[in-house]
């Protein structure tokens, strides 16, 4: 294995050339000089679409890595333009850090991780400081891991509840799914527009959707209302009573069909 590669595994980069390794005396950390392969040059920083070349950018750019034991570790590469036909000129992409990031991909990776499962304190201590830049780490994260999954997959049973943040009335409407265990979504506000805001997301008209849901754990104020209005809006009744005496009615076998259905 030639030594370039040897460094590529060392600092978890992939599609990635390693020119040469120096230690920065005053920053006390290792630099590595790096470049993209071939086929991933000239690519949209946005969208990942091989583009024309602008120009040469700004100079290099360097990015923190994770650190290599105990010493801290950067890359530091070219940062030309590129001119993409959907998203004009921007930065190129690189395969070791995301769009407009000052920190490799597996660093974000780890930060996002430690910062979910640890205290500020120690997100601090082991990522040297980085806890003011946690807020743009995240949504990085979360953005591309939005695009490899459907939250709302197969979501069956949920339940809803409120936080609030910190002192006053700043709360939090959260819905989670009880067969996962996860967060499903999240929204500021605890009334009635927030929740209703739950179901648009949830798709095919929201309303009709939350059919196949199993609501529990509802302690917002306003869920009892929204989801009163919601049943009215799927199946047609005035009364939510009317629906409960039809799955109690269906319950015993009979199966008379709701109104305005076929």
């Amino acid at each position: 294995m030639r030594t370039g590669s040897r460094w590529a595994r060392l600092l978890g980069v992939e599609e990635t050339i390693v020119d040469g390794v120096a230690v920065d005396e005053e920053e006390e950390a290792i630099v590595a000089s790096v470049k993209p392969h071939q086929r991933q040059r000239n690519r949209c920083g946005r969208c990942g679409e091989r583009s024309g070349r602008y120009d040469a950018g700004e100079g290099r750019r360097r990015r923190r890595a994770l650190d290599l034991g105990t010493i801290p570790a950067s890359l530091e590469a070219e940062a030309p333009r590129v001119n993409c036909g959907e998203h004009g000129v921007v930065v190129a992409g690189v395969p070791w850090a995301r769009h407009d990031a000052r920190f490799t991909k597996s660093f974000d990776d780890q930060t996002a991780w430690l910062t979910t499962h640890s205290a500020k304190s120690t997100v601090s201590s082991l990522m040297r400081g980085v806890w003011r830049r946690v807020g743009g780490i995240i949504s990085r994260v979360a953005a591309e891991a939005e695009t490899l999954m459907d939250r709302f997959a197969g979501l069956r049973e949920i339940g809803i509840d409120e936080i609030r943040d910190r002192k006053g009335q700043n709360y939090l409407t959260v819905v989670v799914g009880h067969k996962r265990r996860r967060l499903v979504w999240a929204a500021p506000g605890r009334d009635t527009k927030t929740l209703s805001k739950f179901f648009e997301r949830l798709g095919g008209g929201g309303a009709r959707a939350s059919n196949a849901l199993g609501l529990s754990n509802a302690l917002v104020e306003s869920t009892n209302t929204t989801i009163r209005l919601l049943m009215r809006q799927a199946f047609g009744f005035r009364d939510p009573a009317a629906l409960i005496g039809l799955a109690l009615v269906s319950l015993g076998g009979l199966c008379p069909p709701p109104p305005g259905r076929p």
